[in-house]
């Protein structure tokens, strides 16, 4: 009897903490294409650091900064500056998870 409780408490200690992993989702880029300036926007399950990583088609990175997310909603503003017309790819990094999408300077 024990045993069986002890295996239903670690089941479940294990879900909870499965279920509170630092999570990223909803990723996306407004407006794309874009001519001088967009926003990225996505949802955090926790308060973290995150990466925003941007590369060329030929993976070159032209830009990468850390930021301070906050739990919800967070949006981060992103400039052309002098990157050239055409596709890049942007990441979202934090501790577990990385996700990557496309945009097009114009």
């Amino acid at each position: 009897m024990i045993k069986k409780l002890l295996f239903i408490l670690l089941l479940s200690v294990s879900f909870i903490s499965f279920s509170q992993e630092k999570r990223i989702e909803n990723l996306s880029i407004s407006p794309n294409p874009f001519a001088n300036a967009t926003k990225i926007t996505f949802h955090s399950n926790l308060d973290a650091s995150i990466i925003l990583t941007v590369r060329n088609v030929l993976g070159k990175t032209v830009f990468k900064k850390t930021y301070k997310t906050k739990t919800g909603k967070n949006s981060i503003p992103f400039y052309k500056n002098d990157l050239a017309t055409g596709m890049y790819i942007y990441s979202i990094q934090n501790n577990k998870n990385i996700i990557s999408k496309r945009f097009v300077i114009k």
